[in-house]
């Protein structure tokens, strides 16, 4: 009780300045944890997933079956089938059709790993003996068909040529047309992203068509193929960097253009720094495409054994080019070449990707997202 002696001010609670601020009473939100199979969910599938097998190769045996694929196919049919009889006689219809389509998706999830997995292990292994230090120094000028060594250092400088001149014009241009699309919104902006949608859907060696036709100087090089695969990088880093963009939150525009900036220094100064890791994202997708292209390089570099190290002038070799020439040839040795080839081409593209992963973790973060 307060009486008159005592001091009001004395039985107010006052906060110093090194006390933490109050905690928020807003609602507190906590992670949701997906709940695990019980032991009837996990009995349920042992049960459908050896009933499918056991019926498959029934059929198998009875039917005299030589196709894998199709024995699979019923083995599958049928543990989804059973699984679903189990489910329902336990359950609603309701539930029994949930756990069904959770069933199929997750199955296939599995199916398309699985096969991922084992088209890396099998070019892996394929190519792992002959992929040494030295199939990345030397070139194939003086090694035969039937000769051992030799490398593709003329396949990794032409590579690295030609996807780096292609992603000097790509990204300025990509990004430039993003920000008219997005950030301009000017009278073109239909037709140019009916333009980059139509080119997004447009096959490869359509592209190397185009300029093996229209080029006006007379044989093969490398900045032929480099002009192809502008074609098709454009259009895909455009939609890309239009997408990361539109993430980039308003506020910061508006907030740019209320303290007086001009339009022009809010998407330099503003805009883009905040987005440039998820354009470094796409970008490193783009290259990731552009390194694994053939028909383009094929039908504007051509390609050959040795070094070419002007990609101006004469033809020039690729990683693409060099497994699709190799793997053709009726000769172990230069199948093995092509199964290297084909394994550093496999790392390149990984380490990209890795690294746009990264790129898009920083983008997230940047943005609050994480």
């Amino acid at each position: 009780m307060i009486t008159m002696e005592d001091d009001p001010l004395e039985l107010i609670p006052v906060r110093q300045l090194d006390d933490p601020p109050p905690a928020d009473d807003g609602p507190v939100q906590r992670q949701r944890k997906v709940r695990g199979l019980t032991r009837d969910e996990w009995t349920e599938y042992a049960v459908a997933f050896a009933a499918g097998i056991h019926l498959a190769v029934l059929l198998r045996f009875l039917l005299d079956w030589d196709d894998l694929l199709g024995t699979s196919l019923v083995a599958l049919v049928t543990f989804v089938g059973i699984h679903y009889a189990i489910v329902r006689g336990r359950s609603t219809p309701e539930v029994a059709i949930d756990k069904t389509v959770t069933t199929v998706m997750w199955t296939v999830g599995i199916l398309l790993v699985s096969v991922l997995v084992w088209m890396v292990v099998f070019v892996a292994v394929k190519g792992a003996k002959t992929l040494r230090p030295g199939f990345l120094t030397e070139d194939l000028e003086l090694y035969g068909p039937l000769q051992p060594g030799g490398g593709a250092l003329h396949a990794i400088v032409g590579t690295a040529e030609q996807v780096g001149i292609a992603t000097l014009f790509v990204v300025p241009i990509s990004i430039l047309t993003a920000v008219y699309l997005h950030e301009i919104k000017g009278r073109m902006s239909g037709v140019i992203r009916f333009v980059v949608d139509a080119l997004s859907g447009m096959p490869s060696i359509v592209a190397g068509l185009l300029i093996f036709t229209v080029w006006p100087i007379d044989g093969f090089s490398g900045i032929q193929a480099s002009a192809a695969l502008m074609i098709l990088a454009i259009p895909i880093v455009t939609r890309g960097a239009e997408e990361v963009l539109r993430t980039v939150s308003d506020g910061l525009r508006e907030s740019s253009l209320a303290l007086g900036a001009p339009q022009w220094r809010v998407v330099l100064f503003v805009v883009l720094p905040t987005a440039q890791a998820g354009l470094l994202t796409v970008t490193l997708l783009s290259i990731a495409r552009m390194v694994g292209e053939t028909a383009p390089v094929l039908l504007t570099a051509f390609g050959t054994s040795s070094i070419n190290a002007n990609p101006f002038n004469g033809p020039q070799a690729s990683l693409a080019w060099f497994v699709y020439d190799l793997i053709r040839v009726p000769n172990e040795l230069q199948n093995d070449r092509a199964w290297a080839g084909a394994l550093l081409l496999l790392l390149i593209v990984l380490v990209v990707f890795v690294a746009a992963r990264f790129a898009l973790a920083r983008s997230e973060r940047r943005l609050g997202r994480r």
